[in-house]
């Protein structure tokens, strides 16, 4: 088994001190109640979308009718799209995707717009307007953009428009970016608070090995890392046109489900079949509590600044309490941040427990660690007597939480 098996249910449930978490229950528990999600997020790969001479156009129209058909149902629907990149090889006589960012950003910036002219042409069936949104790992590590990136996507909704969200190619760096939509499709889920996600590939189910060989056997639910073991989820895309393959995948499913939000993992022309119930695909059952957009961003997307370093008392009262984390328990700081950023909390040991947003900065914390609060009151004056990060504004992770980076 490899290590990236544990990205399914690495994720811990926020604080207990954590403001804003929605318990609402979630009317999709299983493949059989998914006709009842009221919001879904579709993603579907540049496999399933292209072939080596462009767009795949009835394989897009095929896709079009499953969502129209959710949508005449009531259900709102976010379809997060790949191709963009594939879908302008042929123009730029390209045969295969290039390798350095230069030109994938050319080949994405000519794509996209076949792309969405024939997204736009096959919704226009069912008299749909269609509404193109390009995001970037950067923007969604701002507070500030997450925010707008939300509201953006839930007004589209409420004005009964198709939103496509694909990753930004054009602009995205090597550096900062998603890395495949499948991640990208996971925070979107979270970002529009969506009762389902439903990954669709040119692969129909997990499997223990490799599809083609005759002694893999699919894997129809997955509740825990115990019904991974021995898979190896490192097998790359059938197509070669994507950038992901399926570990991409279980670490977009182990996103969600950590996040109260179940997701089924089928090929795309398993598409309709799932949504009427049937057993198809892989199941990956929730495996924590829905949480707030704003816990969402600090865990998931928010750009660290820093690390603040805490002895075992303030693990045992900030973690294992979800108490407000006081200079008294502060033993290092590193990096640079500024109040209001957002910093690692680590144990002595190295271990990360949480992400929270700062009330010092990082020329402050030095002066404050290890003294308690009427020390730095009388000390450093009252201005630094505050918490160091509050109890409603940390959220905490697993220990192996390297899909948060």
């Amino acid at each position: 088994m490899t290590d990236r098996r544990t990205v399914v249910y690495r994720y811990a449930t926020p604080a207990t001190g954590e403001a804003g978490s929605n318990p609402r229950a979630n009317p999709v528990t299983s493949r059989d109640t998914m006709d009842d999600a009221r919001r879904v997020v579709i993603k579907i790969g540049s496999s399933s979308l292209t072939t080596s001479e462009g767009l795949n156009t009835e394989a897009i129209d095929a896709l079009v009718d499953v969502i129209a058909s959710l949508r005449q149902k009531g259900t709102q629907v976010v379809l997060v799209s790949s191709g963009a990149v594939a879908a302008g090889f042929p123009q730029l006589g390209l045969t295969r995707r290039p390798k350095d960012t230069a030109t994938q950003q050319a080949a994405a910036s000519v794509g996209q717009g076949s792309l969405m002219a024939y997204y736009s042409q096959s919704f226009q069936r069912y008299d749909t307007t269609v509404a193109q949104v390009l995001l970037t790992a950067e923007e969604l590590m701002r507070r500030r953009q997450y925010i707008n990136a939300h509201r953006s996507l839930a007004r589209l909704l409420t004005m009964d428009v198709m939103p496509i969200v694909n990753e930004n190619d054009a602009v995205a760096t090597r550096e900062i970016r998603f890395g495949d939509n499948d991640r990208l499709a996971a925070l979107t889920a979270n970002l529009v608070k969506a009762d389902l996600l439903v990954l669709l590939s040119d692969v129909d189910s997990l499997y223990t090995g490799h599809p083609a060989l005759p002694d893999s056997k699919r894997i129809a639910t997955v509740a825990s890392d115990d019904d991974l073991e021995g898979v190896d989820v490192r097998r790359p895309g059938a197509a070669g046109v994507g950038t992901g393959g399926m570990v991409t995948k279980v670490d977009a499913a182990g996103i969600a489900a950590t996040t109260g939000i179940p997701t089924l993992l089928t090929s795309a022309p398993n598409a309709a079949a799932a949504f009427s119930g049937q057993d198809v695909g892989t199941w990956f059952e929730v495996a924590g509590r829905r949480r707030s957009a704003r816990a969402a961003w600090l865990g998931l997307t928010a750009e660290v600044r820093g690390r603040l370093t805490i002895d075992d008392g303030a693990v045992a009262a900030v973690i294992g309490r979800g108490r407000s984390l006081l200079a008294a328990g502060i033993t290092d700081c590193s990096g640079s941040f500024t109040s209001g950023d957002v910093v690692e909390i680590a144990d002595e040991r190295g271990t990360v427990h949480a992400r929270g947003l700062v009330q010092y900065s990082a020329s402050q914390v030095p002066r404050m660690m290890g003294r308690s609060t009427s020390q730095l009151r009388e000390d450093l004056g009252e201005g630094y007597d505050g918490v160091v990060v509050h109890a409603d504004d940390w959220v905490r992770l697993a220990p192996n939480h390297a899909a948060y980076s």
